[in-house]
């Protein structure tokens, strides 16, 4: 019964984050905030709502274990497994996009988020840097983004930021409110009975709640980015999913941990230091070729990326 809790939790948090996007996303339109704005802000810190939740939750339940574990596996899993599995279905032409500058920034990013773990714990101090830091990136991507504009060069991605994810021009007041309310009332009730079934599946079979953390919980909330994934790749439209990954664990690193150690400190689990930081800063540097030298994701590639989740999946099981 504890997995059906599980999956429950799960389903309220991803229903509930949607809701979340949806309902900002008009309301902010609706109050004159431009539409590049609230893509480069709103939709990008609803969409990593049910992850912040989680963390927040599992930190407050005092098992930082899961909020930790759910970024970092969150992290190697985006890449490894978001990556992965639509290169086994179709190419992905990566090399159509240039993603240096904002793959820099999450590799920067990374090892940043290393460093402060060392320190041994996720503190206040640890989450005003990582926020300021967010901030900062932000900050510079809109005046990129306006620079872009202004100047008239053409820009696939800039064109997919002026019409937000869940704009509609035409929604009354009351949906607005109705989404809002879904996933404020909705975020809170699914992390809560996810954390919980976590907690007491880690129990139930004597493992860390960092294992849970890493694995169940981390693979859950990736679902949803392996899922739009997998059918751009269907439809050969999977030339975006590498800046999507990019920017989900750039989010994840600063945002995500950054306001959940501003409400509870976190201690850092040893493992962590040891092993699984050094795997999510490994999967990522795996990006180079595709980033820098203009190749393409192709089934090879899918399969080695795959392979690589499954084995780490069992040495951290194990």
């Amino acid at each position: 019964m504890v997995f059906v809790y599980a999956a429950l939790g799960l389903v309220i948090l991803l229903l509930a984050g949607d809701a979340l996007v949806k309902g900002a996303v008009n309301l902010s339109l609706r109050v004159g905030i431009p539409a590049l704005i609230v893509s480069l802000t709103i939709v990008a810190f609803g969409t990593s709502a049910p992850e912040l939740l989680i963390s927040i939750q599992a930190a407050l339940e005092g098992v930082p274990g899961i909020a930790l574990g759910n970024v970092v596996g969150s992290n190697t899993a985006n890449v490894l497994l978001v990556l992965g599995i639509p290169a086994l279905i179709a190419v992905m032409q990566t090399s159509t996009h240039d993603t240096r500058k904002s793959y820099v920034i999450m590799l920067a990013a990374s090892v940043l988020f290393i460093a402060m773990a060392f320190r041994g714990v996720f503190d206040r101090l640890s989450g005003f840097v990582l926020l300021a830091v967010l901030a900062v990136i932000l900050s510079d991507s809109v005046r990129d983004a306006l620079r872009h504009r202004r100047e008239g060069k053409h820009d696939p991605e800039l064109e997919d930021l002026e019409e937000p994810e869940g704009a509609d021009p035409d929604m009354p007041g009351w949906k607005i409110a109705l989404f809002l309310g879904l996933g404020l009332v909705g975020l809170p009730l699914g992390a809560d009975l996810l954390v919980d079934s976590a907690t007491e599946i880690a129990q139930m079979f004597g493992v860390p709640d960092t294992v849970i953390g890493l694995t169940l919980v981390a693979l859950g909330t990736s679902l949803p980015e392996l899922a739009t994934t997998v059918m751009a790749a269907i439809r050969r439209q999977a030339d975006v999913a590498l800046g999507n990954v990019i920017g989900s664990n750039l989010f994840n690193l600063l945002a995500i941990i950054g306001v959940a150690a501003l409400i509870k400190p976190m201690p850092v689990d040893p493992e962590f230091l040891r092993f699984d930081l050094w795997v999510m800063l490994g999967a990522s540097l795996l990006l180079m070729p595709f980033v820098f030298w203009g190749r393409d994701l192709g089934r090879v590639w899918g399969v080695i990326l795959s392979a690589l989740y499954v084995g780490y999946i069992v040495v951290v099981l194990i």
